[in-house]
C-alpha cells in the first residue's frame, strides 16, 4: 500500500480512535496530506472543496431531510402501521413483518434509517412484547429494518455517492432497490420462523372484519404512500430532477401533515426544522472535509497506485472483490454510511473499474456493506439510537442482532458484489448503465 495513503489512513484512525468529531479527523488527515505533498495548497484546496458544495444536487439532501422530518411529525407511522396490520395480521408473527414492512416505507419516505426507528420503535415495541417477543429480539428486527431506508430509494447515500463519482444519481437509486426489497423479504421470513418456534399468537380478530376495515385504511395511508410514488415516479418519468422532486416532497409534506394526519403543528414544524438543520450542518461539514481529502488523493494519484498494489498482489477478480467487501465492512465499523462513501468510493473506483465493475454495481457494493455498518460496533449510530428506543443493554441484543446481520445482511453484500444483474437489472431497463 502507498506509504502517504497507510500513513493518512492512521491519523484518520488515530483521530476517530480518541473521540475527535469526524470532520476534523478528515481535517487531520487532509492537514497532513497538503503538509507533505507535492500538489498541497490548503486555501486553493478550501476555494475548491466550497465551490463544490453549493452544487444544486447537493440541495435535494436538506430537503429530504426535512421533508421526512414533517412527516415524522405528522403522525404518518400510525397510519401506515394500521394498513400493514390489516394486511398481515392474520399471519403468524404478523407484528413483526408488520414492522419490517413499515420501517421500510418510512425509510423509503424519509431517505434516512433513525426515522424508521424513531417512528415505529416506541409504538411497536412494547406491543410485540406484549405478545411474546422478546424485547431484545424486537429491538434487533426493527433496527435492521429501519436501515432499508439507506438502500430502498431516495436515499441520502447514493445522492452523494452519485455525486462523488459522477454516476448518474438515479441509476444508484434503483441499484440498491432490489436488494432492500429482497432483504425485507428476509426478515419478514426469518421473523415467521422465529414466531414458529416461540408460538407467538396468531391474530383472533376474523378475516371478514379485518377486510372491512381495509377500505378505510387504505384512504389513511394513501396519502403517506403517495409520498415515494411522486418522488419516483417524477423522477424516473423525466418530469423531474433529483433536487426538484425532494422540493416538491419537502411542500407535499406540510398539507398532508397539517390537514390529513393533523399531527404536523407550527411547533413541530421547528422542530422539524430544527433537527434537520442540526443533522444536514454536521453531514455538510463532513462532505467538505471528506471531499477535500479525496480530491486530495486523487491529485497525488493514491487511488491509482492503490489499484495498481492491489493488481499486483493479485489479478484474481474474486478475491479482488472480496478484498473490496473486506474493506467496505471494516470502514462501515468505524465510520458513519455518508462518511464511508466519501472516504472509500474515489479510492476504490479506479480498482473496481480496472477489473471490470460498473460504477453502478459499485453503488450497490459500497451501498448495502456500508449500510450493514450502521449496525455493526463500534460505530453502529442506528445500533445504539435502536438501543435507546428499545430501552435493551447492548449485551443483551448483541446475539439476535448478529443472528440478523448473518442471516441478512452479509449474504446480501456477496450476492450483491457477485450476482451483477441483481443491481444493473433495473438501471438497465431504464437505460441508465
Amino acid at each position: 500500500m502507498p506509504g502517504h495513503l497507510a500513513f493518512c489512513l492512521a491519523i484518520l484512525l488515530a483521530l476517530l480512535a480518541v473521540g475527535t468529531p469526524l470532520p476534523f479527523c478528515f481535517g487531520g488527515a487532509l492537514m497532513y496530506m497538503v503538509l507533505f505533498s507535492d500538489n498541497g495548497n490548503m486555501g486553493g484546496m478550501f476555494l475548491w472543496g466550497f465551490e463544490q458544495l453549493v452544487n444544486p444536487v447537493l440541495l435535494c439532501i436538506p430537503l429530504f431531510v426535512f421533508a421526512g422530518n414533517m412527516m415524522g411529525e405528522s403522525g404518518i407511522a400510525k397510519a401506515l402501521l394500521k394498513l400493514c396490520d390489516i394486511i398481515l395480521g392474520r399471519f403468524r408473527g404478523s407484528l413483526g413483518s408488520v414492522a419490517v414492512c413499515a420501517c421500510a416505507i418510512i425509510g423509503a419516505i424519509s431517505g434516512s434509517g433513525l426515522t424508521g426507528v424513531a417512528a415505529t420503535g416506541p409504538l411497536l415495541i412494547p406491543g410485540m412484547v406484549r405478545q411474546g417477543y422478546a424485547r431484545p429480539y424486537a429491538t434487533a428486527l426493527i433496527a435492521n429494518a429501519s436501515v432499508l431506508g439507506l438502500l430502498i430509494p431516495p436515499s441520502i447515500n447514493m445522492v452523494v455517492y452519485g455525486w462523488v463519482t459522477g454516476t448518474s444519481i438515479l441509476a444508484c437509486f434503483l441499484s440498491t432497490l432490489l436488494p432492500g426489497l429482497l432483504l425485507m423479504l428476509i426478515f419478514c421470513l426469518f421473523n415467521w420462523i422465529y414466531a414458529c418456534r416461540n408460538a407467538i399468537p396468531v391474530s383472533d380478530i376474523p378475516f371478514c372484519q379485518s377486510l372491512k376495515k381495509l377500505p378505510a385504511a387504505a384512504i389513511s395511508a394513501f396519502p403517506a404512500l403517495l409520498m415515494p410514488v411522486i418522488i419516483l415516479g417524477g423522477i424516473y418519468g423525466g418530469i423531474m430532477t433529483p433536487t426538484e422532486s425532494a422540493a416538491i416532497a419537502a411542500a407535499y409534506a406540510l398539507p398532508v401533515g397539517f390537514w390529513i394526519y393533523r399531527g404536523l403543528t407550527c411547533g413541530g414544524i421547528a422542530r422539524a426544522a430544527t433537527e434537520s438543520a442540526t443533522a444536514v450542518g454536521a453531514l455538510m461539514a463532513m462532505i467538505l472535509f471528506g471531499l477535500m481529502l479525496s480530491q486530495q488523493f486523487v491529485l497525488d494519484g493514491l487511488p491509482q497506485q492503490l489499484a495498481d498494489y492491489l493488481l499486483s498482489l493479485t489479478d484474481n477478480k474474486i478475491v479482488l472483490l472480496l478484498l473490496i467487501n473486506g474493506a467496505l465492512i471494516f470502514t462501515g465499523m468505524i465510520l458513519n454510511d455518508v462518511t464511508g462513501i466519501l472516504l472509500m468510493s474515489p479510492l476504490l473506483l479506479p480498482l473496481v473499474k480496472a477489473i471490470g465493475v460498473n460504477p453502478v454495481h459499485f453503488a450497490a457494493i459500497i451501498g448495502v456493506n456500508l449500510s450493514m455498518g450502521t449496525l455493526t460496533p463500534p460505530f453502529a449510530g442506528i445500533l445504539y439510537f435502536s438501543m435507546r428506543i428499545g430501552q435493551v443493554e447492548f449485551a443483551e441484543i448483541m446475539k439476535p442482532m448478529a443472528l440478523i446481520v448473518c442471516i441478512g445482511y452479509l449474504p446480501m453484500c456477496l450476492l450483491v458484489t457477485f450476482c451483477e444483474p441483481l443491481a444493473l437489472w433495473l438501471p438497465r431497463m431504464f437505460g441508465l448503465a
